[in-house]
Order: C-alpha cells, then structure tokens, then sequence
C-alpha cells in the first residue's frame, strides 16, 4: 500500500494486453454456449412427454414397416479362377459376352480381348442374355417378378444377381438375393452350369477345329472304306478268289502233280498197248486213269471245262484266268488297304484332337458350392427400427424448434404475413385438407400451440384472428 492509501495497480503492457483479451473471451465461450443452449434444453424438457410419444410412435411404425417388408435371402457360390493356358480358345466367348476385340493366344487372350484376365471372360459370360434367358424359361421369373416383357424380366434378374471378381485370387463370386431361399440356391447352381455349358460349346480352338474336320473326314473315309469292301468281297464271292497269289501257286503245284502222274501213265499205257489189245484188263484200267487226270489238269487249267463249256463243280478259278483275276484283285485289294489305314490314322488323330480339346476348353471349377441360405440378408429389421425411431424423434425436435420459431414471429412480420395468405390460398384450393382437420383454425376452433400461452391482449389476439380470417 502507498502512503496515499490506494493499493497499486499493475499496468498490463501493450503487447500483453492483447494476449489478455484473448485468453478471456477463450474463458467466456464455454459459458455463453451453455447459456445459448439452456434455452433449447429447457424448451425439450417441457415437451419431453411429445418427444416421447413421437418416438414411441416412430418405433411402432418401424417395427411394422420392416416386418412388413418382405425377407430375402442370398446364396453364394465361388469359382476358381480359370487356368491360363485355356484362355486360347475364348474368342467366340468374348464376343456373345459383349467385350469384343482381337482373338489372342494362351495367356495373351485376355488382354488382346480387352479384358484385364479369363475371369473377366467369366463374369462377362454370366451377366449375358443367353444366361439370363436360360434362367428365366427355368425357373419361370417372368411369372415370379409379376413382368410381362422379357426386358423387364433381365432387369429384374440383374438386380437380384451380382457377379464379382477378386483382384488379387482371381476368384469369381456369383450372389443371387430371392424370396425362397431353395430358389436362390438353385438359380446359383444354374448360373454355374449355363457358364460350363456355354463355354463349351462356343469354344473355337484349334483343337475343336480340328476335332471337327476329322469327324467329318472319319465319316466320309468309313463311307468309302465299306464301298471298297464291299466290291471286295463281291469280287472274291464271285471269282473264288479268296488269295490269288496263294491260290496260284496252289495250282500251279497241283498241276504240276497231276502232269507228272499223266506223262507217267501214258507212258505205262503205251507200253501195254504194244503188248496187249485194247480190250484188255491192263490196258483199259491204264487208260481209265489217263483219261481221269487229263480231267483233272483240264479243270485246273480250264476251270473245270469242257470244250470251253464252265463245269459246275469249278471251286476255284482256272490257271489261265489268273492273270486277269489278279490285276483286279490287287487293285480292289489295294484300294481296301488304303482306306483301312487312312481310317487307322484319322481315328489316331481324332482321338487326340479330342483329349487336346478337353484340355484347351476352360472348365468351371466350383470352390464354395452354393447352399440354402437359413439367414435372411434384407431388410435389416433392428437397423430399420433404430434408424425409424432416430428419424421421427429428429422430426419432431425439427417440429417444437420450427414451431416455437413461428410463434416468436411478430404477426406483423411481412414474411408471416406472406406465409399466412401463401396457406389460406392453399387451404382454399384444397377443400378436402379443410374437411379432415386442417382448416380447423379457420372454423373457429382451438389449436393446440407449443410453449406458453400468448400475453398479448384480447384485443390485439382478435385483431390477428380477423387479419387471418381475411
């Protein structure tokens, strides 16, 4: 304390002073925060039974809205992704899937195609119409989707239906939502079949190509192979030439035989006849035998004829006709051969081109088969009653601040008198509003208003009522 008795005051620099003000208007926010929303609080707390009410009602309603929605089910089906060394033959593919572009080769095919991977092919393949049509004529969705058109039906299944791709596993996700989980689960399993099924058969790889021409040259080849048969053995039947070189040199053997045996007895024969008469035993046995092999060579040598004359009991065909046979029996039997061996090779080359085929066609290999789903997936009931609760209750906190915000407008405000005539209009237009409750104001009866009652007087409150009358 000085000696003139005032207690001495500090004197705050100008560099500090500012760094003061600031520190103390810091203090005072919090406070007059709490001071600005005291009045709302306390405007809640008066209209805490309302806020209650509306959010009881909220919840009611949510609870029946989402048991009244009805329950869907999604079943879930994964595939491995395609090998790499079988994207050579999805061109035709591609193309039925929309993606266009150029044919590639092996593991270039997807990029040449203008898709990132063979998966893609996949999920192109699954999102098409000749699926979705399959789908549909299957398990009748036109009728179940309530569509009249086909388009509508495609749309409908598309939406119910989504067909994913892993980026790093390449691994295919086809998720199908339906009423009837047994039908969600079939249309899973159907989507899986109708992509095998179409990749095989629209495959054009070189193999499948190949594959087909030789079937059709396996068929024109047998066709020629029992033709060449078949003149033959007609040739053979009729010639009885069943191996003309063994048969010749059968009978040549055989004629050389019966040629010796012949000299031989002449021989005897002539002897006798220089001693005997003709009429003797001796020499008529010797020359029974004479005559019987010169028979014999003849129909070697003649088939069997005489004076030229064919015998019927020729088996074989005659010496001199061999020659003649032969040529055309080797030609027939040449012609056999040949087709008997082009048809070995084609058989070899077409079974080949078939296991090479089974290899190139990308076969669906199914990782997580789809079953009956036994967990609804829409709608979430609890998120819809807790949303629908939060929602009305937020509502009617928006109703009590709109409202008490309307009562605090001074009825001369040009922007209230504006909103009045802008509803008067309104409510004069639409009669049926006043006739259920609206225009309830309007008839003289009472509206219930939020907060306190007004302290205006009477007569300022009958002039307002006659101005809105008007």
């Amino acid at each position: 304390m000085s000696a003139t008795g005032k207690v001495p005051v500090r004197e705050i620099p100008a560099d500090e002073q500012g760094n003061y003000e600031l520190t103390s208007s810091l203090l005072l926010e919090p406070t007059e925060r709490q001071q600005d929303l005291l009045p709302y609080l306390r405007l809640f707390w008066e209209q805490r039974r309302f806020l209650f009410r509306t959010g009881a009602y909220a919840l009611l309603t949510s609870i029946l809205i989402a048991f009244l929605i009805p329950a869907r089910y999604q079943s879930l089906t994964r595939l491995m992704p395609p090998d790499s060394q079988s994207t050579s033959g999805l061109g035709m593919v591609a193309a039925m899937a929309g993606k266009g572009g150029v044919a590639g080769l092996g593991g270039l095919a997807g990029d040449l195609l203008g898709v990132k991977s063979s998966g893609a092919l996949f999920v192109g393949i699954l999102g098409s119409e000749t699926v979705q049509d399959r789908l549909i004529d299957e398990f009748n969705l036109m009728k179940i989707y309530h569509d009249r058109k086909i388009e509508d039906a495609r749309k409908d299944l598309a939406e119910r239906t989504e067909v994913s791709e892993d980026r790093k596993s390449g691994i295919i996700t086809i998720a199908v939502t339906d009423h009837d989980p047994k039908r969600a689960a079939g249309m899973a399993k159907a989507y899986v079949g109708e992509l095998d099924r179409l990749v095989a058969q629209v495959s054009t790889s070189s193999a499948r190509r190949e594959r087909i021409f030789l079937e059709g040259r396996l068929e024109k080849v047998k066709g020629d192979l029992d033709l060449a048969a078949k003149n033959f053995s007609q040739f053979a039947s009729k010639n009885s030439a069943i191996d003309i070189p063994a048969q010749g040199k059968a009978m040549v053997e055989a004629a050389a035989v019966l040629q010796g045996q012949l000299i031989a007895a002449q021989s005897e024969l002539s002897g006798l006849q220089q001693i005997y008469t003709d009429s003797n035993v001796r020499v008529r046995s010797v020359q029974a035998r004479v005559n019987e092999l010169q028979k014999k060579l003849n129909e070697i040598g003649s088939a069997g004829t005489q004076g030229g004359s064919p015998g019927e009991n020729a088996l074989y065909p005659s010496i001199r006709k061999l020659p003649l046979l032969g040529v055309t029996y080797a030609d027939l039997f040449r012609q056999t051969k040949i087709q008997e061996t082009v048809y070995e090779l084609l058989t070899q080359q077409y079974e080949l081109a078939k296991v090479q085929e089974a290899k190139e066609i990308p076969t669906v290999k199914v990782l997580d088969p789809a079953i009956v789903p036994t967990k609804r997936s829409f709608p979430p009931r609890l998120a819809i009653m807790l949303l629908g609760t939060i929602l009305g209750v937020i509502m009617a906190t928006t109703w009590i601040l709109g409202k008490t915000q309307w009562d605090a407008v001074d009825v001369s405000d040009p922007r209230r008198v504006f909103a009045t005539e802008v509803f008067t209009t309104v409510q004069k237009s639409m009669p049926l509003i006043s006739r259920n409750g609206t225009g309830a104001e309007s008839n003289g009866h009472r509206v219930w208003s939020w907060g306190k009652k007004s302290d205006a007087p009477k007569e300022e409150l009958d002039k307002n009522a006659e101005q809105d009358g008007k």
